[in-house]
């Protein structure tokens, strides 16, 4: 039987566990993971630490109604690896299970412990005919 633990108790692991690794490369690299959950927790760690390591403003990931994964990142306009179908699916479920966030619009904050500090990201959620949008904004 899968151990099922607090889920916003392992992102915050894992930002610690990769806080001197390369968030970016890392990142491009989750799609190719045996385990999809543990794929997705890592890409929010990932996630986090990329926007606080890069003074981004917000990282946003979405999901069409067809299920192609997107990735942007607002501090200029690029888009980040995507982490795949499987572990984006993946990602916006867990997003989803630590914020409890389940209407189709919300927005809650998320306090973060990385190494010896801490930061508050906003999460927001939007979600219409099959199109969904986690937004992690950065405080400034």
């Amino acid at each position: 039987m899968k151990e099922k633990r607090n889920l916003h108790l392992k992102v915050q692991e894992l930002c610690d566990c990769y806080a001197t690794t390369d968030p970016l490369k890392e990142m491009s690299n989750v799609k190719n993971d045996a385990d999809k959950d543990e794929a997705a927790l890592k890409w929010i760690a990932l996630a986090a630490l990329h926007g606080v390591n890069n003074s981004a403003k917000k990282v946003s990931i979405s999901r069409s109604a067809d299920g192609q994964i997107t990735v942007k990142a607002k501090y200029r306009e690029a888009e980040l690896p995507t982490p795949g179908e499987a572990v984006g699916g993946k990602i916006i479920e867990a997003v989803r299970e630590i914020t409890h966030l389940e209407a189709d619009k919300g927005k809650t904050p998320l306090a973060l412990g990385i190494r010896d500090s801490s930061v508050e990201l906003s999460v927001k959620l939007k979600s219409k005919d099959g199109f969904e949008c986690i937004t992690l904004k950065f405080p400034e």
